[in-house]
């Protein structure tokens, strides 16, 4: 795989996705997203991923080598704590017993890692090496959107998944942005995380209304940190590929 990843990181990604969407497809439409068995694939390909990155000493690269730098600029990124709450405003019980309830969180912290390390991280980097920081962020974050579509396969509602992935590509681009202003993955990955741990949570009982003031809300505070991140945040060196982005 080094020398796949020598070669081409965006073939090397490309693999990586298919890799990552059919063994993870197929253990959950087999045993479901509450199994051991969804969990330890998961386990696995987040292992593999890290010690790539490890091994080849690509920690700084993909912004996996510590905690942002300008956080003051970056407001702290307050408002990616605000959107990954979004599941806790409405009803929240567990929806599975113990120890699957286990199982299900851990899955869903490690997808929030894997997904942002291989669409925030090698796709995103992938491009910048070859093109330039816009169509790097656009095609990562409606990429990383569009991969919901997937949701189909495994007997959820067409409309809900449109919306979901329209929601994702949303939200992909304040995950994205808050990685290329920061230098850092972790903001990114730790919100990610935290949103798809208590959707393990959530319920569909609450108040429709709610639900939509909910994700006006997500979708009005998302724009805002964008618009700010992009006109008033300094791009870090080791984010400028071939066209930063700026206001």
């Amino acid at each position: 795989m080094k020398k796949l990843y020598e070669k081409s990181e965006i073939t090397f990604t490309i693999i990586l996705i298919v890799i990552y969407t059919l063994t993870i497809g197929t253990l959950k439409n087999n045993f479901g997203l509450e199994s051991i068995w969804h969990m330890l694939g998961l386990l696995v390909i987040a292992a593999a991923m890290f010690l790539f990155v490890v091994r080849c000493d690509l920690l700084e690269k993909y912004g996996l080598a510590g905690w942002a730098k300008n956080n003051r600029s970056m407001l702290w990124f307050i408002p990616l704590w605000l959107i990954s709450c979004m599941n806790l405003l409405g009803w929240f019980y567990p929806n599975y017993p113990l120890p699957n309830l286990i199982y299900a969180c851990v899955s869903m912290a490690l997808v929030g890692f894997v997904e942002e390390l291989i669409f925030r991280g090698f796709l995103f980097k992938a491009m910048l090496k070859d093109g330039n920081a816009k169509t790097a962020i656009v095609v990562s974050s409606v990429t990383f959107g569009i991969g919901h579509i997937l949701n189909l396969f495994t007997g959820q509602a067409l409309v809900g998944t449109l919306f979901q992935v329209v929601f994702a590509i949303a939200v992909g681009f304040v995950f994205m942005l808050a990685f290329y202003k920061s230098g850092s993955l972790w903001p990114s990955i730790l919100a990610h995380s935290f949103i798809d741990v208590t959707s393990v949570f959530a319920t569909n009982e609450g108040s429709q209304v709610l639900n939509v003031v909910v994700h006006i809300a997500v979708f009005v505070i998302s724009a805002t940190y964008c618009i700010y991140l992009v006109k008033c945040v300094e791009t870090p060196a080791c984010m400028k590929g071939g066209e930063e982005v700026s206001g």
